[in-house]
């Protein structure tokens, strides 16, 4: 997921968010517990949350369990290592009572993406310089059947930090983005970030351990004192 667009949600956090809430249909329920600290890896290293295995899981199982196939796009963020990815968007989905939003990675090498790009069917340009393409629909038949690399997770409860503690655990560490004073609480061991701003708002994020440092890079040192900036 696009770091910039994590920022943009928990920035705008800071202002508040004001409207009357939604009324909620009926939450997604089966036999597993899809809670967002429920985290385990297994030996090969991959995350296990929300009842999918990163890298294991195929897109064509979420979109069933969602009942819905979300919006999916190709990106292209220019001078990346990788510069494409597919980023599936589903909106206000509700697990066991918690209404959420989800981003999911999926996982694709760049000579698959690359003439998914060419046969794109639009290219727009994002202020933040990368390009969205509306894919051709065989490939989104192709890519439905792919592994999902990473899931982001944007809740709508907030969680302040007691409450964090509680449910997901000690962080490794904690480190203050020094871009936009946002906090992130980091979990390496278990596969997932929760980025949270002043007023509460978070963003987790969950990949295979073997990803974590992608996460970890962009950040500055390990915040001291309060967690607050």
């Amino acid at each position: 997921m696009d770091r910039k667009y994590i920022i943009t949600i928990l920035v705008a956090g800071l202002l508040g968010f004001a409207g009357a809430m939604l009324l909620m249909p009926p939450t997604i329920k089966d036999d597993t517990v899809r809670l967002p600290w429920r985290v385990t890896t297994d030996q090969a290293g991959r995350t296990r949350v929300f009842g999918f295995t990163l890298s294991q899981t195929p897109l064509a199982e979420v979109r069933r369990f969602f009942g819905e196939d979300g919006a999916i796009n190709l990106f292209e963020t220019p001078g990346a290592t990788q510069p494409l990815g597919v980023e599936v968007y589903f909106q206000q989905v509700y697990l066991q009572s918690l209404r959420a939003d989800f981003i999911i990675t999926l996982d694709v090498d760049q000579a698959t993406l690359r003439p998914m790009y060419e046969r794109g069917l639009r290219i727009s340009q994002l202020e933040s310089g990368d390009k969205k393409i509306k894919l051709d629909p065989a490939d989104v038949a192709t890519l439905i059947e792919r592994p999902i690399r990473t899931i982001t997770y944007l809740p709508q409860a907030r969680l302040d930090e007691a409450t964090i503690e509680k449910r997901f655990g000690t962080p490794t560490e904690r480190r203050l983005d020094p871009s936009n004073g946002i906090i992130h609480w980091l979990y390496p061991a278990r596969g997932f970030d929760i980025a949270r701003n002043t007023n509460d708002k978070i963003v987790i994020q969950y990949v295979n351990r073997s990803d974590f440092h992608r996460l970890a890079l962009p950040l500055g040192q390990p915040a001291a004192g309060p967690t607050h900036p």
